[in-house]
Parts: C-alpha cells; sequence; structure tokens
C-alpha cells in the first residue's frame, strides 16, 4: 500500500534548511530593516510625501513572499543562482529518455540475513539496465541509500529526478525462493509492471533476466535485439560461486581496510567454484588494488592485482569492468599509459561506469594533469551524483589552481553530498575527512575540524585518513600539526609520492625541510 507523504513540521524544515531559505529570510529581514530605517531618518528631512514610505513599506512587504519562492525554487550560491533540482518533476528531468531508480530489495527471508543476497539481485537488475543506452538509470550509490520500505516511492522518485521506481523483495529459505519486483510510476504511484516468482534457488539467473527485460520493455515500448542482447545480469552458472560474489560486492562498496580483505576471501571463493568467473576475478584483482592504494604498497598486492586483472580480461574481453579492473591494477603500477588506454576501453563498452573515470582522473592527478583529472572528477560526479570522493577532490584542484568561487561552488554541493550520506552511513571516516576539505573551502574552519576528530577517532591508524587531515591541517596554515600527522601517515602505510607532489593543499609544507625528508623516504631516496 502506497503511504501519503507526510508532512510535519520537522520534514519541512529539514528541506527549508536543505534548499537554504532560512538563511536568504534572515539575510532579506535585516536588509528590509535597515532600508525602513533608511526611509525613517531621510524622507522626512527631505521632504518627501507620506505615500513614499507606505509604498516602501508595502513593497518590503510584498517582495517577502517573493523572496521566499525564490529561496525554494532556487539555489543561490557564491557561483549564481541555480534552480532547485530536487524541485523539478520527475517527468521533467530526463525528458530525453524514460529513467529509473532500483532500490535495494528488501529481505523477507525468517533470519533477516540475506541483505547481501537481495542486494545483490538488485544491483545486478540495475546493472544490466545500465547497458541500454536510452535508459536513465541513478547510480546504486544514489539509489541504494533508500529502502523500498522507507517511505513515498513518489517522493523517493522525486528526490532522485526520475519518472520510475523499481521495489522489491527476496524471501529465501535454504534452497527455495520468493521474489517480487514493481515497476512504480513516479507521478502516480501507479504499477507499471509486477510480478512474483517462487521458484529454486539455481533460477536466480532467469529470474533476474526476465525483471530486467520486462522492465526495458514497460519503459521502452519494444526492444531491438541490441537492447535485448545488453540485457545480460550474471557471468556464472553456479548460485555458489554467484552468492560468494555477490558478498564480495558487499564488502568491497564499504572500502574499509578489514572490509577488503573480507571481499577478497569471497571473491576467492568464488573464482574457486567457477574458475571462469570475470566478474570475481575483476573483484578480487580489485581488492589488491585498492589494498596496495589505501593500506600497504607492496609488491605482492601489485602482482596479484596484475595477475587476475589479465585473468578476467582472458576471459571476457567485452566486459567493461574488467578493463576498468585492468587500468586500476596498471594505475598502482604506474603504467599510465597502458591504464589510460584499458580506462578508455572501459568506457567504450559502458559509458556511464563510475570506477572507471573516477580512476583514470586520480591516474590524471598522479600523472601532475590536474586540469585533465578535475574533468574526469566531474564527470564522476555526474554519473553517480552521490559520490562525494570524486567532488571534494574536484575541490582540492580548483583550490589549488586558485578558481575559488568555482571551488567554493563544488564545495557546497560535496557537503550536501556527504550531509546525506552521513545521515545513512555515521561510521564512514572517509567521508569525514574528504568533506573537511570542502567545509574549509567554504570558511567553515571550527565545523571541519570537528569533522576531523571525529574521523581520527574511528580510525586512528588509517594512513589515508591521516594523510588527508595533513592535507586540511596545512591548508589551515597549521604547518606543524600537518607533518606530525604526515609522519604518521607515513609510519602507518599506503601514501604514494607521485600524489604528493602534485598535491596541492600541501603547498605550505614544501619548504620545510621535514617535508623533504619524508618525500625522499618515500621516493626510496
Amino acid at each position: 500500500m502506497i503511504k501519503r507523504p507526510s508532512y510535519k513540521w520537522s520534514a519541512l524544515s529539514g528541506e527549508l534548511k536543505r534548499r537554504g531559505v532560512y538563511p536568504v529570510v534572515a539575510a532579506y529581514a535585516v536588509c528590509s530593516w535597515v532600508l525602513l530605517q533608511i526611509g525613517e531618518v531621510t524622507f522626512e528631512p527631505l521632504h518627501l510625501p507620506e505615500w513614499v514610505m507606505t509604498n516602501l513599506v508595502l513593497l518590503v512587504i510584498l517582495g517577502f513572499p517573493l523572496v521566499l519562492a525564490l529561496a525554494w525554487f532556487f539555489d543561490i550560491t557564491r557561483a549564481g543562482i541555480r534552480l532547485d533540482v530536487g524541485f523539478l518533476p520527475a517527468s521533467m528531468r530526463h525528458e530525453d529518455r524514460p529513467s529509473i531508480a532500483v532500490l535495494p530489495f528488501v529481505d523477507m527471508s525468517a533470519a533477516r540475513d540475506q541483505a547481501y543476497f537481495c542486494e545483490g539481485v538488485a544491483e545486478e537488475i540495475l546493472n544490466a539496465l545500465t547497458g541500454i543506452r536510452q535508459l536513465h538509470v541513478v547510480a546504486r550509490s544514489s539509489s541504494f541509500q533508500y529502502e523500498a520500505s522507507a517511505g513515498d516511492v513518489r517522493q523517493i522518485g522525486n528526490e532522485l529526478g526520475v519518472s520510475s521506481i523499481l521495489e522489491g523483495s527476496v524471501r529465501k529459505s535454504q534452497d527455495r525462493l520468493r521474489v517480487t519486483a514493481q515497476l512504480v510510476n513516479v507521478a502516480d504511484g501507479y504499477h507499471l509492471w509486477s510480478k512474483s516468482f517462487d521458484t529454486d534457488l539455481q533460477d536466480i539467473f532467469v529470474i533476474q533476466d526476465e525483471i530486467a527485460q520486462n522492465i526495458a520493455e514497460s519503459l521502452l515500448e519494444t526492444l531491438t535485439p541490441q537492447q535485448q542482447s545488453a540485457i545480460r545480469t550474471s557471468y556464472s552458472n553456479n548460485v555458489s560461486a554467484y552468492e560468494f560474489y555477490l558478498r564480495g560486492r558487499q564488502f568491497i562498496n564499504r572500502m574499509h581496510k578489514k572490509d577488503l580483505e573480507f571481499a577478497r576471501q569471497m571473491f576467492q571463493q568464488a573464482i574457486d567454484i567457477d574458475p571462469e568467473y570475470a566478474l570475481a576475478w575483476a573483484g578480487y584483482a580489485d581488492c589488491h588494488s585498492l589494498m596496495n592504494m589505501y593500506e600497504s604498497s607492496i609488491e605482492r598486492y601489485r602482482v596479484e592485482a596484475s595477475r587476475a586483472s589479465k585473468r578476467a580480461l582472458d576471459i571476457d574481453q567485452g566486459l567493461a569492468e574488467a578493463h576498468a579492473s585492468r587500468g586500476l591494477a596498471l594505475l598502482v603500477a604506474e603504467e599510465f599509459d597502458a591504464a589510460e588506454a584499458e580506462f578508455k576501453a572501459a568506457l567504450k563498452l559502458n559509458s556511464r561506469l563510475f570506477q572507471a573515470y573516477y580512476y583514470f582522473g586520480r591516474a590524471r592527478f598522479h600523472q601532475g594533469d590536474l586540469d585533465a583529472a578535475a574533468e574526469l572528477f566531474a564527470k564522476a560526479a555526474e554519473v553517480d551524483p552521490a559520490d562525494y570522493q570524486s567532488r571534494c577532490l574536484r575541490v582540492q584542484i580548483l583550490r589549488g589552481a586558485g578558481h575559488e568561487e568555482e571551488a567554493a561552488s563544488e564545495a557546497e554541493d560535496a557537503v550536501r553530498v556527504i550531509e546525506r550520506h552521513l545521515k545513512w552511513n555515521p561510521d564512514d571516516a572517509r567521508a569525514l575527512h574528504l568533506g573537511a576539505g570542502s567545509l574549509i573551502a567554504l570558511g567553515d574552519v571550527d565545523r571541519a575540524k570537528r569533522w576531523l576528530q571525529r574521523a581520527l577517532k574511528m580510525a586512528p591508524d588509517d594512513s589515508v585518513m591521516l594523510y588527508n587531515v595533513a592535507c586540511n591541517f596545512a591548508t589551515l596554515g597549521q604547518v606543524d600539526e600537518a607533518l606530525g600527522y604526515l609522519e604518521q601517515a607515513i609510519g602507518y602505510g599506503a601514501v604514494n609520492p607521485a600524489w604528493m607532489r602534485n598535491d596541492t593543499d600541501l603547498e605550505p609544507l614544501r619548504s620545510q625541510p621535514r617535508f623533504q625528508v619524508l618525500l625522499q623516504r618515500l621516493e626510496g631516496g
């Protein structure tokens, strides 16, 4: 049953805050008061008729609802006035093509221990739909912040800017499955398509393909042979391997050190069961690349990432994720030209693959091509509006290049995305320490320091977090504190010397002898 949206004051107050209405109204009140005071003091000595003051008062009163409406419908930022995307009806946001968001399927199993499987099924359907260029499919990190039972799907659809929502549930009991799925029209809340499946677990691949195909047909009316061939939800025929793969995806999406190791183990299990599982090989390779990047820069990780990513490509040259995985492995090996070729190959196969844009941007940063990195990070944020990492790195680049207004505008967007992310993921230290840089760009230093302290309490031995804390203190001109945290970061693990050389946040430290010693140590000097 579809619930009507709640209009409680707390929700309204939160929306007023999100749209920036309060500061605009406060500014209008102050300006109006000053204007009326000037009129009261000057109009009489200037012998102006009484109706002038009366009209001024009326003008101030009539202007209030106009300012209120403008503040509600538009974002007033340092970069100018921009229409609030959240206000637009879903049908107006992607007029060129149908749009859909896939929510994580609800776990209806008796023990409620199948969340990984439910999310995995929904993600596989989402990924299959992204293969159809005529559809606009909201990225996983955006739509998976919601739950199908979390509220009115019409409200969720409008917040995500789509015309339709796919929601569903899974009840898994031993080798039996009950899957329900329904496609909802955001405009009126009615079902465009719905179906239930009662079947054996081994039929999950057929179910996923059928759901994806029915969704595509409902939105596009007819499918070309090319579109039909693009709908592929599974890259293994073994259900056990698939379950381990889904568990691996759940862990790797968390991006914590311990979760990367858990993900590696899950992908290894999937590969042991199905040695021809290209996606599992790509995930296994990514774990080693990310451990090399964020945990410890050791040769063993690079070698294993290279071996596994090659294997993924040997199995399936047409898999965009395999090319992106190979590109990431080449990035951590600092083979930048080869990495670029793989990222481009991935984007040719799937122009909306976030990780290809994001890691391509990081490759450009490593090479010192910051303008190209900024453009790639912008594209990554466009593909996945809920991603905060690409936005924060773009803020850093823009600020370092002296584009203060553009950096501030980007920082406003980044902080807004992070605040929403933290609402659902309050333990994400990475969001806090990266977001602190955007708060500093906005001049909100006290809040930035609070975020940094929260991050330090959560992960005091995380080298990447310590490095970013050092960057933030360097930006604030607190050189000794910055060098102290940088020394700790290098002592704990993975700090890349190429990244450190090109990081504009560290500019205030470069003349310091301690900084030069640290850089030489990283470079093996």
